[in-house]
């Protein structure tokens, strides 16, 4: 038999960020490839309609709101989904933000949200259930980085050096935890349609510079993304670990 299982069927999923845009599609592409979800976001009423998204398709979910910045509050709600669930088998370390701001102007509080919303608590997410799964045997791990963790963007310096070092992270994890059985990987996204982008994708200009940059020539749809990490959640990345997936039309290879 050639051809892997691309299912996760029977597996338990955790989702950062779930409530919205890229953590939302990709819970429900969990649920869809078989996994019950545990969903973590800070927005109750975000939490409980995807829920009801992934009740649909016939899996379970476990909306907990949760911020991933605070230990103690990761490892409770870890714990509270380990003992609903019985396992921990996948985690998307989703969770992120911007404020976008020219190097000369960023000030503390925004270096400190920052670094702490995006670099922190996949740390964080990652200790929690990586020991879990060590003593499982196995599990998987996929951070979500950026092609401007990869090469220079507009999209800020605090938020540039999370991403970089999101895929940095992913390697020594990977190296550290592959005896263990735990596959580390991540995915580095382009630009997608999601309530966070929708203010700079209305402005045609900025839009024609992003188009022009990318050599499938569109914006991203967010089902493009979930096929690459169901792919690395499932039996069929079984040999993949410590590696970024840039998912993005292309932008990273562009030159000029």
């Amino acid at each position: 038999m050639y051809l892997p299982s691309f299912s996760v069927e029977g597996k338990t999923a955790i989702v950062t960020g779930a409530g919205r845009g890229i953590g939302r599609a990709l819970a429900i592409g969990l649920a869809e490839a078989g996994a019950d979800v545990a969903l973590f976001a800070r927005t109750q009423s975000d939490l409980e309609e995807v829920a009801a998204e992934v009740r649909k398709i016939g899996k379970k979910a476990y909306p907990l709101r949760v911020d991933v910045t605070q230990r103690e509050e990761v490892e409770s709600a870890v714990e509270e989904v380990r003992g609903l669930a019985g396992n921990i088998d996948i985690l998307v370390n989703n969770a992120g933000m911007n404020i976008r701001t020219p190097a000369l102007e960023v000030t503390d509080e925004q270096w400190n949200t920052i670094i702490q919303t995006n670099l922190k608590s996949v740390f964080l997410m990652s200790q929690t259930c990586g020991r879990i799964m060590k003593e499982a045997g196995a599990g998987r791990i996929i951070n979500v980085s950026s092609v401007g963790g990869h090469v220079a963007l507009r999209t800020g310096v605090v938020y540039g050096a999370t991403k970089a070092a999101i895929i940095q992270m992913t390697k020594i994890l990977a190296l550290e935890w592959g005896k263990y059985g735990v596959l580390v990987n991540a995915v580095g996204p382009w630009y997608f349609r999601t309530p966070l982008t929708e203010k700079l994708l209305a402005n045609e200009e900025y839009v024609g510079e992003i188009l022009a940059r990318t050599p499938l020539g569109r914006i991203g749809a967010l089902e493009e993304l979930v096929g690459p990490v169901v792919f690395l959640a499932s039996d069929a990345a079984n040999y993949v670990t410590g590696q970024t997936l840039m998912v993005d039309g292309g932008m990273t290879i562009y030159g000029f």
